[in-house]
């Protein structure tokens, strides 16, 4: 369903964008996507709601530590921040932030895989997480991409609970399965990124049109990293922001 109200534990459930530049970043995604920005809230550093036809979709934070880059942070939802934390450390990962709480939204931490990308959870009390999915100009799909798949799978199952299902093709990809249902996706990206490019969770917005919303991007200082492509789930690409935050866009075909 598009809309959301509860996500099950363990669920990607909020995409949220760290930026040295709250202004700039919130004028862009305003203008690529359409979306209506909140107030932003001052005991929160600034931070910022992002809504589609009146849905919370995603938000735009400060940079939180020093040397931190632009990025995009995918949250998982967890009954209890603590114990994951605890998991994290259990499976060999890094607590980057200890879990704290968020006013009354919620109870966050972030973590560091042993492959080294970097990762959220969100205990949710008033606050429950992206209103609307799947639909275009919201989020659709959290994607890893790692140069070692084998501890990633590893790690994530001791973590969430998620199974691994590869399908083998020209670029072989792995789906997270949660129970049965498919919650994300991951891919061994040995040769096919710079060495450069770290181990990252990548954010997938939906778009009505693929190579329109590229154009728009780069009116808008933005720079297209990958050009628009067909891969079965539909036509995608990927964009970096003006400050140098890497997201991907898609057109779906229905088959995501």
């Amino acid at each position: 369903m598009p809309e959301v109200a509860v996500y099950a534990p363990g669920t990607p459930m909020w995409v949220d964008l760290g930026t040295p530049d709250l202004a700039g970043s919130t004028q862009f995604y305003s203008k690529l996507f359409g979306w209506d920005a909140d107030e932003p809230v001052a005991e929160a550093g600034g931070y910022t709601l992002l809504r589609q036809n009146g849905k919370v979709v995603a938000g735009i934070g400060p940079i939180m530590m020093e040397g931190q880059p632009t990025a995009w942070s995918t949250y998982v939802c967890t009954e209890d921040a603590d114990e994951t934390a605890a998991k994290v450390q259990a499976a060999g990962g890094k607590v980057i932030a200890p879990p704290m709480q968020v006013m009354n939204q919620g109870k966050m931490a972030v973590f560091q895989d042993p492959t080294g990308a970097y990762i959220g959870v969100w205990q949710p009390q008033d606050m429950q997480g992206a209103e609307l999915v799947n639909e275009p100009n919201s989020l659709c799909w959290n994607e890893l991409d790692t140069r070692d798949l084998a501890s990633a799978k590893e790690f994530y199952a001791k973590v969430f609970g998620w199974n691994a299902k590869t399908a083998d093709g020209t670029i072989p990809y792995t789906e997270w399965h949660l129970g049965d249902r498919s919650i994300g996706g991951a891919m061994d990206i040995t040769g096919r990124m710079p060495d450069e490019v770290p181990a990252n969770w990548l954010t997938y917005f939906a778009v009505d049109d693929c190579e329109a919303t590229c154009a728009t991007a780069k009116q808008l200082g933005g720079a297209v990293m990958m050009e628009p492509m067909d891969i079965d789930p539909g036509r995608f690409a990927v964009i970096a922001d003006p400050q140098g935050g890497v997201f991907a866009v898609i057109k779906l075909s229905g088959r995501m």
